[in-house]
């Protein structure tokens, strides 16, 4: 059986490498395998502009602000010091303070530095605030964790520094503001925070309908089960469930609560979830033509998902009652199934998540099905283990894959932030 499971990874990778070579995935302007990648056009922030669009300490950008850092407090060894020698730190206490950071916040400050000497040969990176142990800041200033920094150019160009935020984005700080004539301010989330991890998931305690009738935990699925779902008119089938995709047993989630009245449902889902969304002067009240599906994060008061209606016969369209955040410690699962969407708690989702489009989701993972149907022909007995869930809890190798190549192949904004967790670089 191993050497089947490494046969089947080997062929699914060549055959997924084939696909970007002769698809359009990797094609566009200089995207092709064999082509020079064309520079991708930047455009600078605007004053007081910020990205992502939210509030700093909010759960899509660097999230919630976790306690000052002393150098007496046990939390002070969060904190490495930053000796890159292409950036000039400030320092004026002359303590050192500005070089301490979060291991992330060092990540993102040096990939930074490198942008701004091929954007400005001659130019450094300048940092003029980092960690505060003065409180010189705001209450709950993410400097005094070591999370923040505030930074300009070394010539102090201040018409550079529209362009400086934006190379600041394409760096990865998860928090960017064009905050003062004089400086940029850069955050990122902390290394341990739920915000960091939210992946894209439901939690245990959901439920889908079964072929054979009833309902079953989400996280007591397993190969061979059937479960309700509905294909791209809207129509209601029964579709395999293959694998989950991320599966973390009993860990902390912060979860999306999408209510809606009539019908009356209640789901819990990821911030970079998907959920199909109807469009709002559709009169249609069946099926999800036109629907187009969102992050968790986005879904909005007054939009409509779809729904199971009485007697489990079509989907409707059901106005968005309330959206709130809640904490639960169930675990987090992202089943996949055959038809790429599933009913959870009777709401219609998508079974993908990070990007922010579900066909393109969906087909990405047609080589995963493929070789799925293929296995479960020739070894029926297996069950399609040897590409199915993973022996252990975390992100399936296969999504792992698929975002490494999606991190290369589309813009950092067409990812959502919160999607996946990965080691810092």
């Amino acid at each position: 059986m191993d050497e089947m499971l490494l046969l089947t990874r080997i062929l699914l990778v060549g055959f997924i490498c084939a696909l970007l070579v002769s698809s359009g995935l990797t094609c566009g302007p200089g995207r092709g395998i064999g082509k020079r990648r064309h520079p991708k056009k930047l455009t600078p922030l605007a004053y007081k502009q910020f990205i992502p669009n939210v509030a700093e300490k909010t759960l899509g950008a660097s999230g919630r602000y976790e306690g000052k850092i002393t150098r007496n407090s046990e939390r002070f060894k969060e904190l490495t010091p930053n000796y890159n020698p292409d950036i000039i730190f400030k320092d004026e206490e002359n303590t050192g303070a500005d070089r301490l950071m979060t291991q992330r916040c060092k990540d993102k400050l040096n990939a930074l530095a490198i942008s701004v000497m091929n954007q400005w040969p001659g130019v450094k990176l300048r940092v003029t605030e980092g960690w505060d142990e003065d409180g010189h800041h705001s209450e709950e200033s993410l400097h005094y964790e070591g999370r923040a920094v505030d930074i300009t150019t070394s010539d102090r160009d201040r018409s550079k520094y529209g362009m400086l935020a934006r190379l600041a984005v394409e760096a990865g700080f998860d928090w960017v503001y064009y905050e003062s004539k004089a400086h940029i301010h850069c955050s990122v989330k902390a290394e341990n925070s739920v915000a960091a991890k939210s992946g894209g998931c439901f939690p245990g305690s959901a439920t889908v309908h079964l072929e054979q009738g009833g309902t079953k935990l989400v996280k007591d699925l397993s190969p061979g089960d059937r479960v309700l779902a509905a294909d791209a008119e809207g129509r209601l089938l029964y579709s395999d469930f293959l694998a989950f995709l991320d599966r973390e047993d009993g860990s902390h989630k912060l979860f999306y609560v999408i209510e809606t009245r009539q019908p009356r449902a209640r789901l819990l889902l990821t911030a970079a979830h998907l959920l199909f969304v109807a469009p709002q002067h559709n009169q249609s009240q069946e099926g999800t033509p036109s629907s187009r599906a969102l992050f968790a994060s986005r879904v909005r008061p007054g939009q409509r998902v779809y729904v199971l209606g009485e007697g489990g016969r079509q989907l409707l369209p059901a106005s968005v009652h309330s959206v709130s955040l809640r904490e639960e410690a169930s675990g987090a699962y992202a089943p996949l199934t055959a038809q790429g969407t599933i009913l959870i708690n009777r709401v219609l989702a998508s079974c993908y998540a990070v990007i922010e489009e579900h066909s393109w989701a969906h087909w990405a993972f047609a080589p995963f099905r493929l070789l799925q149907g293929m296995l479960a022909a020739l070894c029926p007995s297996g069950g399609g283990a040897p590409v199915g869930a993973p022996a252990t809890p975390g992100i399936h190798w296969y999504s792992r894959l698929l975002y490494r190549i999606g991190s290369w192949v589309l813009d950092s904004d067409s990812l959502h932030p919160l999607g996946m967790v990965v080691p810092s670089s």
